[in-house]
């Protein structure tokens, strides 16, 4: 029996903007799911990454607004100094609250609120980063049976992240950073 997707989240930190930019251009613009990120940015950051990734990708790529509806082939990039958190009616909530982990947006928020919304059926990738945050969100991930691909730390910028994610929280797969779109690209059912 196959698993249907519906969405995927994606966490990076430090080297993310190299990261991504071997990920998001070489997926296909036909993929059918939405994609959520967050990319650890300083408070007073501005909308460049979804500018430039829109630029650059099939897939329509925006920074995400509070009540927004999340609709497929699109990439929701989470604003400067907000969290990005999916809500059941599968809608995006932005939120000032405390920073997670040092960090707003916070990786866990984003994974742990989508975990609750979409169950099973989230692919959830880890990326480069200096800090831990995403591991308990993938824990949340994994409690639901999703699917978690972490980069592999030999090809991450730093790899603080991805190594904690595969140490604490365990994960599904773990693909070099050239490996992941492709792999992503045929994952739609499983």
């Amino acid at each position: 029996m196959k698993k249907r997707y519906e969405a995927i989240v994606i966490g990076v930190s430090a080297g993310g903007l190299s990261a991504l930019t071997a990920i998001l251009p070489s997926l296909s613009g036909h993929l059918g799911l939405p994609i959520l990120i967050v990319q650890h940015l300083s408070p007073g950051s501005d909308s460049f990454l979804a500018t430039h990734f829109n630029k650059i990708c099939s897939l329509g790529v925006k920074e995400a607004e509070d009540k927004e509806a999340i609709v497929n082939n699109t990439i929701y990039f989470a604003p400067a100094n907000y969290h990005m958190l999916v809500e059941q009616n599968k809608t995006i909530a932005l939120s000032t609250a405390e920073q997670v982990q040092y960090s707003r947006p916070s990786i866990d928020v984003l994974f742990e609120t989508a975990a609750d919304a979409y169950l099973d059926r989230l692919i959830c990738i880890i990326l480069t980063g200096a800090n831990s945050d995403g591991t308990n969100g993938i824990i949340r991930i994994r409690q639901f049976n999703g699917l978690v691909i972490a980069q592999s730390p030999e090809s991450a910028e730093v790899d603080v992240m991805p190594l904690s994610a595969i140490n604490q929280a365990g994960v599904d797969k773990i693909l070099d950073l050239k490996e992941i779109a492709p792999y992503i690209n045929q994952i739609k059912e499983i």
